[in-house]
């Protein structure tokens, strides 16, 4: 498997032309700003980039840009197709883990008793989001990724073989426990997968 996926393409319209010819505005703290006749003509340069040709110029050659994906798939890549994604998706999961600015709804159903919403303090406005909010989103990527190790590396069934008088045994009960968490963790994935933005 060999794939390439270049960066996303940055929009360039009416207010970034004119973020480039007022550069120095930027550098002023924000509340001074809208006091400032450069910042005011910005603004004015701007709206008027808007109105003109030249939006419709930028939209043209925004639809020209094609971000850059380049995959190509060998037969070997298929034979334990789940092993070659986790491969690729476990370490994006750990780096959005590190990245991500932002906590979607988690339902309670999903996460354990002590961090359901239902769990936490009142909150202050029905439109405030509860202490645990950003908690259940850690929980649950906590668990993806712990799935997702399991599927790279394999040998967690190992702990589940017993050698007594000779013979292997499984240890059936604790085996179903771990294989259940994974299998909670893959499906959290699919259910959350729309969610894994930032």
């Amino acid at each position: 498997m060999k794939v390439y996926i270049g960066p996303y393409k940055d929009w360039i319209g009416p207010c970034q032309i004119a973020d480039m010819i007022f550069f120095w505005c930027e550098k002023y703290p924000s509340d001074e700003l809208d006091q400032r006749w450069d910042y005011q003509l910005r603004d004015k340069v701007s709206n008027w980039l808007y109105d003109s040709w030249v939006h419709d110029f930028c939209n043209w050659i925004h639809e020209k840009r094609e971000r850059k994906v380049k995959v190509r798939i060998d037969k070997y890549d298929t034979w334990s197709v789940d092993h070659t994604l986790a491969l690729i998706i476990l370490p994006l999961l750990k780096q959005f883990k590190e990245i991500h600015h932002g906590s979607p709804l988690v339902d309670d159903e999903d996460v354990p008793d002590e961090l359901k919403s239902t769990s936490a303090p009142p909150k202050e406005n029905e439109w405030d989001t509860d202490v645990n909010h950003h908690k259940r989103w850690e929980w649950i990527l906590d668990e993806i990724i712990w799935a997702f190790e399991c599927k790279v590396d394999d040998s967690w069934e190992n702990q589940f073989w017993n050698d007594t008088n000779d013979k292997l045994e499984l240890d059936r009960e604790g085996y179903n426990k771990y294989r259940s968490r994974i299998s909670n963790g893959l499906r959290l994935f699919g259910k959350y997968y729309e969610n894994l933005w930032d």
